[in-house]
């Protein structure tokens, strides 16, 4: 369970965040849309730890992250856009740079975890920079989840990648939700949007709740409605 209560976020007095509230339970996917500029990333970064909020409480499973990094050290799994692999290094050097977990365990995620669910084992002697987009997603995705988070926050997944990268990305997330993992995504593309069982219009700084499953003119009437 994801609870955000009361979240806000300013910059140079500029409200970007304002009074975020939002209920997460297990095995959900929570699709948040918005224009560019808008506050996803930054409402994203701050569920995943990586910027702090100037007030509210995230709660994962009862336990309040805010000011207790552990938290979100063993609770969330953050995949930003822009990708954070070292391109000079082997794949399987980056997932034992940033694997949160005992060699042991990596070796066992190769053979049947997410990094084996990924396809991380049959590329694992190439150098990141000969990688295709999508499979450098792949590997950022089982990177950020060797802590065997419970809660997978991604910002625009499946941006400027080729369609079967995008599906057997899709087809892993689906795994990942359906066996009680939670997912927070922002995405701009209908097939990423069509597999949240919530979705939420971030405008004025606030989340507004709106329908799943909307075709696009739909979607950006409901948008231009909010």
């Amino acid at each position: 369970m994801l609870e955000v209560t009361g979240l806000c976020k300013s910059y140079k007095g500029n409200k970007v965040l304002e009074e975020i509230f939002l209920t997460v339970p297990p095995g959900e996917c929570v699709g948040i849309v918005g224009s560019n500029g808008c506050g996803k990333t930054t409402l994203l970064s701050i569920l995943a730890g990586a910027i702090r909020a100037d007030r509210g409480s995230i709660l994962f499973h009862g336990r309040e992250a805010i000011g207790n990094s552990k938290v979100f050290y063993e609770e969330a799994a953050y995949v930003p856009q822009e990708n954070p692999l070292i391109e000079e290094l082997s794949v399987r050097d980056n997932l034992s740079l940033w694997y949160r977990g005992s060699r042991m365990r990596m070796e066992e995620d190769l053979k049947t975890g997410a990094a084996a669910m990924l396809g991380i084992r049959e590329m694992q002697k190439k150098t990141v920079s000969t990688l295709s987009g999508g499979m450098k997603k792949r590997l950022s995705i089982a990177c950020a989840l060797s802590n065997h988070a419970s809660v997978l926050i991604l910002d625009e997944p499946g941006a400027a990648l080729d369609l079967e990268c995008k599906a057997a990305i899709r087809e892993y997330l689906e795994k990942y939700r359906k066996n009680g993992g939670t997912i927070l995504l922002t995405s701009h593309e209908l097939p990423e949007l069509s597999m949240c069982t919530m979705m939420y219009v971030l405008k004025g700084g606030k989340l507004l709740p709106v329908e799943t499953k909307l075709g696009e003119r739909e979607l950006i009437e409901m948008f231009q409605r909010t």
